[in-house]
């Protein structure tokens, strides 16, 4: 062999691949399938090491899981629509659609030297009309089933950019992009139920047992399951219509500490007061300022206004609250409407303290005594507490317990009823863009709304349009807006809302296994390859994407397009860590930072002479200038020192530091395998080695090592096994039959992680056919059996020498050996021993 130049190898293997069909997945009734999945990239232009290490975890699990004898589907498409598109467009001109094709183009060009195993036949972009065309079809469905519906809504509002924004578009109470201050806007948007699936989607988190449990943990949290009390304040001075407001609260233990009540914004009581008091009206357009997340409720400033109106306590007519409009108070979540018990309940607390309103403790800590707070006394409702104004009386109790025992109280005296709650509000998939999938609903004055017809789908998106004044293109363009209704054929306008990008990648999964279908699934497709046996992404996804496609699972279920077992679409689910890299900067004259590219720096300096400021290791980012091109690393090292670095140095679910140092000594090690792999080519057929069963030994150690570390996702574990092997194989002493076996299957085990080197080894060394199609190695039990066992010799407590002795020898002679050592001899120094315990197989424990 020549030397290792990965520039000539990996294109040629990755053509053999190609013309062999390697990676095609194929519907195989005889074969056990296996689908690994990788969560789908947004088109942005260019791939980082953050990309190439998601992918190569995935491309380990498909290469293995083949050579098992699976039958692999591991696919690869592109997230394609969204804002980023139309902000290209707006600040630099052009089109997103050009924008976001040519940037796929870029990214997949970047991807393909890399060797991964994909089925590129199967590839889609969710802005193809073909997918959002599926896409709408189900829209469709899901109408007809009851699972879509249109209300109105206070939603995010970006006054600049003039759409609503998602949750986490809002950041610090303005528009991601703009920079402006959000405002709180009611618009008629369209939803989906996915609120009524909050316990199934809770309780079936129990099964996940495949997934890590800080995500588990995280879902159950958002979908946030309470059990509390709902009961209706009696009013007095209330408007005819309003005298009752109904209250929902998860402490009802804490009513006898109530000293307000507060109302939403939205609430129709606000919303009856704005249109007959100008002073109402102005505080609420103040309150519709700020954004309408919890989180956002929890940072802004608290602010109220007394409407003059008070409720009377529940358990006394006498005792008076007064009603306050509250900017706090979310309307989405139970009814709308809070009683405020500033003692036990911080942001009760704040407000209380701003109004003057009192702060009554009902409960104090356990050994305690009512004292002046300074803050709400808010301890674990698993904690106990002496309770001086509970329900029966002065006790301690946990504050579970209390709760129970107040909703039953109130229950027996026919105040309110027990209720279990649910955080998790229903899907707004409303957008006021133009880069997404086009919701296929048309607006009739005689008809009201209805779908578009099947056959007239998909609706695509026109492409004339422009971005050179604020808000949605699509209102401005009269003849896609302007259309026939499908009911009657009169005059109407198409929705000129497209769906939020969560939708696109809600179901990708399950299109991926028939992407070519005329219906949105092929069910015999999907019945085969569904579920997704390995999903492999970032934490960052561990809450939305998760929880909408496990809701569209069953929505999909519902209407028809997926069988019953994929209505939890991922059998296991891995979040791998980050690729950070150090931060180069120097400053500008007005001290501002300037960052520079890591091939733009050498020894500390920029190529003027200039040095840098080097920051510690951070996430990758572009805007920090940070990233790592893999284009740069193969055009040095080649695609095979990449995948095996970004697996090597730490555990997937760790981020793990990209080093020019690391990658050089990566392509050393690679250089050495293949030194190796040509001296055993030149060995002499005839060679006979004396160590022939010691490599057979530590070769089905390497295999059976590997396995496990692979099947566990230890991948760095597997690496450093091979590590080990290859410096085994270095030195040993065998045949050339038995070294030329070993090598080629340390190509095999090496092949998920470095395939192109892989095929290069196996070829070399007679390999039958494409190393890629070669069965997994299997290690012969024999093999694994010891026949003798290292057992190191502490003497009080302290490890002092360590023998060697056969496995299956008597804890007598064990003894003897172990006192006869020579270290042992000499550390004893002729005092008396007093104890000797052999624990057989571990450890000689010898007291003096």
């Amino acid at each position: 062999m020549s030397r290792y130049d990965p520039k000539s190898i990996e294109p040629k293997w990755q053509t053999a691949w190609d013309d062999a069909g390697v990676f095609t997945a194929r519907h195989d009734p005889a074969k056990p399938k296996y689908y690994v999945l990788e969560m789908f990239p947004y088109p942005s232009g260019r791939i980082h090491m953050g990309h190439v290490r998601n992918y190569t975890m995935g491309d380990v699990v498909a290469r293995y899981k083949a050579a098992q004898g699976f039958s692999v589907l591991h696919p690869m498409g592109w997230d394609a629509f969204g804002m980023p598109a139309e902000n290209a467009a707006m600040e630099r001109g052009g089109h997103p659609k050009d924008w976001t094709y040519g940037n796929i183009a870029d990214m997949r060009a970047q991807m393909k030297p890399l060797g991964l195993s994909i089925d590129w036949s199967r590839e889609f972009a969710t802005c193809d009309p073909e997918y959002y065309g599926k896409q709408q079809a189900m829209f469709i469905d899901m109408m007809a089933a009851g699972l879509v519906y249109r209300k109105a809504a206070v939603v995010n509002w970006d006054p600049v950019d003039m759409t609503v924004l998602a949750n986490e578009q809002v950041i610090d109470g303005k528009g991601w992009r703009s920079n402006a201050p959000v405002e709180r806007r009611e618009l008629t948007q369209w939803f989906f139920k996915i609120s009524d699936y909050s316990g199934e989607l809770l309780d079936a988190l129990d099964g996940l047992t495949n997934w890590p449990d800080k995500v588990r943990l995280m879902q159950a949290n958002w979908i946030g399951k309470s059990r509390g009390l709902q009961f209706a304040f009696s009013t007095h001075g209330a408007p005819e219509g309003f005298d009752r407001i109904e209250v929902y609260t998860t402490r009802p233990d804490t009513l006898m500490g109530a000293s307000f009540a507060a109302i939403s914004p939205d609430h129709p009581l606000a919303k009856h007061l704005e249109r007959h008091d100008p002073a109402v009206a102005a505080f609420l357009a103040e309150c519709r300022k700020g954004g309408t997340t919890a989180e956002a409720m929890e940072t802004a400033e608290k602010i109220g206004m007394d409407t003059g109106i008070t409720v009377m306590h529940p358990f006394d007519n006498d005792w008076q609250l007064p009603v306050y409009i509250a900017n706090f108070v979310l309307m989405d979540y139970g009814t709308g409407a809070i009683f405020g018990c500033p003692a036990h309940d911080q942001r009760d607390f704040e407000f209380a303290s701003k109004y003057g309103l009192a702060i009554e403790p009902v409960f104090v800590a356990e050994a305690g005594a009512p004292a002046a707070l300074t803050e709400a006394f808010v301890p674990m409702k698993s904690e106990r507490v002496h309770y001086i104004r509970g329900f029966a009386g002065a006790e301690v109790q946990t504050g579970d317990e209390a709760i129970l025992a107040a909703i039953e109280a109130c229950e027996a005296r026919g105040i309110g009823r027990g209720v279990t709650n649910y955080r998790l509000r229903d899907w707004g998939i409303s957008r006021q863009r133009y880069w997404g999938c086009p919701i296929p609903v048309i607006h009739c004055e005689a008809c009201g709304v209805v779908p578009e017809k099947k056959e007239n789908l998909p609706v695509e998106l026109p492409y004339d349009v422009t971005f050179d004044i604020p808000g949605n293109p699509l209102d401005r363009h009269p003849t896609w807006r302007d259309c026939t209704c499908p009911s009657c054929g009169a005059p109407a306008r198409r929705e000129t809302d497209t769906m939020d990008t969560f939708m696109d990648s809600s179901w990708y999964y399950a299109r991926f296994t028939a992407p070519h279908a005329t219906t949105p699934t092929d069910l015999a497709e999907a019945d085969y390859w569904m579920n997704v046996d390995q999903y492999i992404g970032g934490i960052e996804h561990a809450i939305l994407h998760l929880l909408y496609s496990r809701f569209f699972a069953r929505a999909m279920h519902a209407t028809g397009h997926l069988p019953a077992k994929a209505i939890e679409p991922f059998n296991a689910l891995f979040t791998q860590g980050m690729v950070t890299h150090e931060i180069y900067q120097t400053r500008d004259a007005k001290g501002r930072p300037v960052y520079h590219l890591p091939e733009d720096v050498t020894d500390g300096k920029l190529a003027d002479g200039t040095a840098v400021e080097i920051i510690p290791s951070a996430k990758m980012s572009k805007s920090k200038k940070n990233v790592v091109d893999p284009m740069h690393i193969i055009e040095a090292f080649g695609a095979d020192t990449a995948r095996w670095f970004v697996m090597s140095d730490s555990p997937p679910e760790r981020d793990v530091e990209w080093t020019a140092s690391g990658a050089e000594a990566t392509f050393k090690h690679l250089s050495r395998v293949w030194a190796l792999c040509s001296r055993i080519g030149d060995m002499p057929a005839d060679h006979a080695g004396v160590g022939d069963n010691d490599l057979a030994k530590a070769t089905a150690k390497a295999v059976d090592e590997v396995t496990r570390a692979i099947e566990s996702f230890a991948f760095n574990k597997a690496i450093a096994t091979l590590y080990g092997f290859t410096n085994t194989l270095a030195k040993a002493n065998a045949s050339t039959p038995a070294m030329k076996q070993a090598i080629r299957t340390m190509a095999q085990l090496m092949q998920p992680m470095t395939p192109h080197m892989s095929e290069s080894i196996w070829s070399y060394q007679g390999g039958e056919g494409l190393c890629a199609r070669a069965p997994w190695p299997v290690a012969d039990p024999a093999l694994l059996i010891d026949d003798t066992v290292i057992l190191p010799i502490q003497i009080n407590g302290k490890r002092r020498a360590e023998i060697s002795v056969p496995t299956d020898m008597p804890a007598s002679e064990v003894e003897k050996l172990a006192l006869a050592d020579e270290a042992v001899v000499k550390f004893l120094g002729g005092a008396a021993v007093k104890k000797i315990i052999v624990v057989p197989g571990r450890i000689i424990n010898v007291v003096i």
